[in-house]
């Protein structure tokens, strides 16, 4: 069926690093450790691979070397090397140290911490069948209807890729074995799994792979009897384990030997309770792992969280979303400490009340309005940073909201809030799967908002108190959502700079030099056109018809408008960075041709029309005219941009093979 010996098969296991400072177990204990149904992952894993045939396997870790020799106790007949490297040397560079000089060793690099390992034979059935140097093993598409296959971190290689990887050193699969098969014209192979492997690295993950364990309904590495009510409710339960008869259980759920559930306890599947762990009396458990001796208190909630070896939930305490680590009962509580304790248990259960009234609501909201996830607790702090935004901001708001509705050249600054919102709101799916997690850094940026707004009261400049404004906003936007939304939002946020005027500084500076302008470049057009024109200053002079360029008619006016009209283009177009640079730079010159456009046509139609009234209705019409003009220009730009940039008919790719097992 294969042309490999089984004997020739080198199983390369990879326990990775510790994911210190992010989360707590995963800074105590390496995932390859964590347990499965009472088993450490990597034994979970070791004992699969035993069945399926493997005899030889090298265990690669970084400095968790008598950790992982101390957990593992049964692996079948599978002969165990150990290699606890000082320095990480990627994942290349363990094949490299775990090969033993066979040139027919095929090698299996296998992640250690995952729950449901594939079948080896369809594995290398696989590889066989791709003919290639090196299979890469893909995860298969979510069933949330996603796309795209994330690697399952598998991969499958014959000993003739060690040439490749340098004979020292760090180097890794995807980033330089990869690359130097393909240079070197060799063939990579993909594959696509039929069922998840469970892989975990974290609590979110290792709670997911739990459950989906558990759900398959499979229970050959579980060592219980197992009782099924039905096929959602399969419960197995140790013959030492002590379940009072009024605690109420709903699989799947395991609970080990020794394991104590008191008395109207209630637990919700998918669940473990490991060996010897305990929970009080009228205590609810919800798809949580409980490690052996982990006790919860009387009147508990704990839902979705992972509870360490001999770690304790006290009475009456709400924990969700979380790793309980263990804490040494010798450690004594300042109080100050116990305080702090009593006020974060009372906020958990009052967070947890809000929660289900909010929930409630939520569910009651059109579905377009509905939010999948929604922490109430989240929501109600950033109402009321808001809120306080606000407050503190308010004669500033207003003073700006007073200046936008009685300035001829920056009336169209009251459009850009609500088009920052039209935005975010046409990027609201995008903006959904963005993971939030605030950012320590917004205060920093914060506090240098502040500054400025200080310079701007100390200095009496309002130009640098409204642009705190927006500084602000984009603080907040990293404090309270991360780097990741953050840069999901910054251009909107640019955008918002579009409301603010000018300095005074700069609006004098520009004003006297724009009006020159437009009077030159309609006399321009007007001599162009055969009119005899005689230009006194801002005055021109057409036979005996005089039609002053004011001010006002400067078009500072127009070039605003333009910005806000091109900058809504540049942010709902999908176009390349360098395109949308290009178009929004091409703002100024469009509104300084549709100006002088405007300012010709009027002139010439002053020397027809007669009457003041018609003369304003005239002058005021042909300003809004210019604006469907000015996008007539941006879409043929956007049009010639895009004739300009036509991708050549012939390309030359590397085709990457697939298939499923």
């Amino acid at each position: 069926m294969m042309g490999f010996n089984k004997e020739n098969i080198h199983a390369v296991i990879l326990t990775g690093t510790r994911d210190f400072g992010r989360y707590p177990l995963a800074s105590r204990l390496p995932a390859a450790v964590w347990p499965i149904a009472g088993r450490p992952a990597i034994e979970h894993l070791l004992r699969h691979l035993s069945r399926q045939g493997i005899r030889h396997a090298t265990i690669c870790s970084n400095g968790d070397g008598p950790l992982l020799k101390e957990s593992i106790t049964a692996t079948g007949s599978i002969k165990l090397k150990f290699m606890d490297e000082p320095l990480p040397v990627g994942t290349a560079g363990c094949i490299r140290d775990a090969a033993e000089g066979d040139k027919n060793e095929l090698f299996l690099v296998f992640p250690a911490a995952m729950t449901s390992p594939p079948n080896v034979d369809l594995l290398i059935q696989a590889h066989e069948n791709g003919k290639s140097e090196l299979t890469v093993v893909l995860e298969p598409a979510p069933e949330n209807g996603g796309t795209g296959c994330n690697s399952a971190g598998i991969y499958i290689c014959r000993a003739s890729v060690l040439e490749y990887i340098p004979k020292e050193g760090y180097c890794d699969i995807k980033e330089a074995l990869i690359p130097a098969l393909l240079l070197a014209g060799k063939t990579i192979h993909t594959t696509t799994l039929k069922q998840p492997t469970g892989s975990f690295r974290n609590r979110v993950e290792y709670l997911s792979a739990i459950a989906s364990y558990l759900q398959s309904g499979s229970d050959s590495d579980i060592d219980l009897p197992c009782k099924a009510f039905n096929r959602q409710e399969k419960i197995w339960l140790a013959r030492s384990a002590k379940v009072d008869p009024s605690a109420q259980i709903h699989g799947p759920v395991v609970i080990m030997a020794e394991a104590v559930v008191s008395k109207e306890a209630l637990i919700f599947g998918p669940t473990i309770i490991g060996r010897g762990a305990n929970i009080g009396n009228n205590s609810l458990i919800v798809n949580s792992v409980l490690w052996d001796g982990a006790h919860v208190g009387e009147n508990c909630r704990v839902q979705r969280c992972v509870v360490d070896y001999q770690a304790v939930v006290r009475n009456h305490t709400v924990v969700q979303e979380k790793a309980i680590p263990f804490k040494p009962e010798g450690m004594l509580k300042s109080p100050i400490s116990a305080a702090l304790e009593v006020i974060n248990c009372k906020a958990d259960r009052m967070r947890q009340a809000l929660q289900t009234q909010f929930d409630k609501v939520n569910e009651k909201l059109p579905r377009w309005a509905k939010s999948p996830k929604i922490n109430i607790f989240s929501w109600l702090a950033a109402g009321l940073v808001v809120l306080a935004f606000i407050w503190s901001y308010r004669p500033n708001i207003v003073g700006l909201w007073v200046m936008l509705l009685h300035s001829d050249e920056y009336s169209s600054g009251l459009l850009v809030p609500l088009i920052a919102v039209y935005v975010l709101w046409a990027r609201r799916q995008m903006l959904a799967g963005c993971p939030l997690k605030p950012c320590m850094w917004g205060i920093l940026a914060l506090i240098a908002a502040q500054m400025v707004r200080l310079f701007g009261l100390f200095f009496m400049y309002g130009s640098a108190e409204r642009l705190s404004i927006v500084l602000t906003v984009a603080a907040l936007v990293l404090f309270l959502f991360g780097w990741q939304l953050f840069r999901r939002v910054w251009t909107i946020l640019l955008f918002l700079l579009l409301m603010l005027p000018w300095p005074n500084r700069i609006q004098t500076a520009v004003t006297l030099p724009l009006q020159s302008w437009a009077t030159s470049s309609a006399v321009f057009c007007l001599e162009l056109f055969g009119f005899e024109v005689v230009r006194q200053g801002n005055i021109i002079e057409i036979g005996n018809t005089s039609v002053a360029v004011a001010e006002a008619c400067n078009g500072l006016r127009m070039v605003m408008a333009f910005f806000v009209i091109t900058g809504l283009v540049v942010l709902l177009v999908k176009r390349t960075w360098w395109e949308k640079i290009i178009v929004f730079a091409s703002s100024l010159p469009v509104a300084l041709l549709c100006n002088t456009a405007r300012l010709t046509i009027t002139a010439i139609a002053f020397t027809v029309i007669n009457g003041e009234k018609w003369e304003k209705v005239f002058h005021d019409f042909g300003g809004y005219a210019m604006m469907p003009l000015a996008l007539a220009i941006i879409v043929g730009e956007l049009w010639l941009l895009t004739r300009l940039t036509v991708m050549p008919n012939k390309q030359q790719s590397i085709v990457i093979t697939r298939n499923k097992i």
